[in-house]
């Protein structure tokens, strides 16, 4: 018997299931409710087709807990995007309306007209580097809004407030200078100070999940600290966002998943390379601390590298982008190397898999393709600048008038 493509569409309560053959034919489908018993109702009714994989929507969102439970009972689970299967709809020819069989049956027709979904895998340290880092997020933007409360407090209490960034310690040595003078002055004190305990706790809680993230990516044997500017922070987000550095073929590819590559918006003859906007922006925000990291030390390469890229003509922003796509590159360079010394990776004649290479420093790692090219940079005008040789070709003449 062919292979058969199981599409899941996943919801809160329910999950409808329909299975295609590889001419997209309809199999069956089959509608369960979100239970203990779930796995085991999908299993019976698919056992039917021995040679069968699992196509989920969004398999890290609503549909993960099923996908876990699918791979744990040794099945073949492929994460299918949402916008692949917007898609899929979209330029459907037949049934369009909204429902869930239909959306089960796009996630299938999806999955087999992809030739490269990333497969559902047995979580590991990644899975807990993604909670450390969710929860951290959620500490961070907590911080920050009971830092702008006791800011806006404080200034009303003492002219101008705190001039600079607020801390625990400058707040309370300011609240500790303060009589107040009515009842009113007492209860915005008061209110501070309790603030400012809540500040407290969350730095706290913010230090205590920094250990956990150190203590996890130490565990993970992971190499990519051993880059400069890349601290358990960044490594942990780093990590737990790509999970499996195999689903990447090339640092090509990695590059765009992180938004760190150019796009091209060509047109004919002209060749015009843009900044990217897409892919994961929590990893590209990983990739920008650690470049700005070490633009901060003027004794490192990065820093090196960046200020030739300046020198060269380009602007900060543009040489801050091509220093981000050397870091990129680094990152998957060692996260390659740690799957290969892991046994994830098999050698594949000389050189091994595309894009490897063992070499972590950001300045030394060259990648294929330029970080940035000048057809996509703003550079300024200097001495340095090579000018651009003249077109080739015939020159119009005007008619002289008669």
């Amino acid at each position: 018997m062919s292979a058969v493509m199981i599409g899941v569409d996943p919801h809160k309560g329910s999950h409808t299931a329909v299975a295609l053959a590889g001419d997209e034919i309809s199999l069956g489908k089959m509608r369960v409710r979100a239970s203990v018993e779930q796995v085991g109702q999908l299993l019976v009714w698919a056992k039917t087709w021995p040679k069968r994989t699992w196509a989920i929507e969004n398999a890290s969102g609503l549909g993960y807990l099923l996908a876990q439970r699918l791979v744990a009972a040794g099945e073949r689970v492929l994460d299918v995007q949402p916008k692949l299967v917007s898609r899929v709809r979209l330029l459907d020819s037949g049934d369009i309306n909204k429902n869930d069989p239909n959306d089960a049956r796009s996630v299938a027709v999806a999955a087999l007209r992809s030739k490269e979904l990333p497969e559902v895998a047995k979580e590991d340290h990644a899975a807990v580097m993604k909670i450390w880092v969710r929860r951290r997020r959620q500490l961070t933007r907590q911080r920050t809004r009971v830092a702008n409360a006791l800011h806006a407090v404080l200034c009303e209490l003492v002219e101008g407030g705190l001039s600079k960034e607020i801390s625990p310690t400058k707040a309370a040595k300011l609240l500790d200078g303060i009589e107040p003078s009515g009842a009113v002055e007492t209860a915005r004190k008061d209110f501070a100070c309790e603030l400012l305990e809540d500040l407290r706790q969350l730095d706290q809680k913010l230090k205590d999940v920094r250990r956990r993230l150190s203590e996890v990516v130490e565990a993970s044997g992971s190499s990519t600290t051993k880059i400069f500017g890349v601290g358990p922070i960044v490594a942990a987000m780093t990590l737990g966002i790509t999970r499996d550095v195999r689903r990447f073929s090339s640092s090509d590819r990695f590059a765009a998943y992180s938004g760190t590559a150019p796009i091209e918006v060509s047109s004919g003859p002209n060749k015009v390379y843009r900044l990217s906007r897409r892919g994961n922006r929590q990893l590209n925000h990983a990739i920008h601390m650690a470049a700005v990291t070490q633009i901060r030390n003027r004794d490192s390469e990065g820093r090196a590298y960046y200020d030739r890229k300046i020198a060269e003509g380009m602007s900060g922003k543009s040489a801050l982008r091509a220093l981000k796509r050397r870091v990129s590159d680094a990152l998957y360079a060692a996260m390659v190397a740690d799957a290969r010394r892991a046994g994830l990776i098999v050698e594949r004649g000389p050189g091994g898999q595309v894009g490897n290479d063992s070499v972590t420093s950001v300045a030394g790692f060259t990648p294929r393709r330029p970080a940035l090219r000048r057809s996509h940079s703003r550079t300024r005008a200097n001495s340095t600048t090579t000018p651009r040789p003249a077109r080739r070709g015939r020159r119009r003449i005007k008619s002289a008038a008669p």
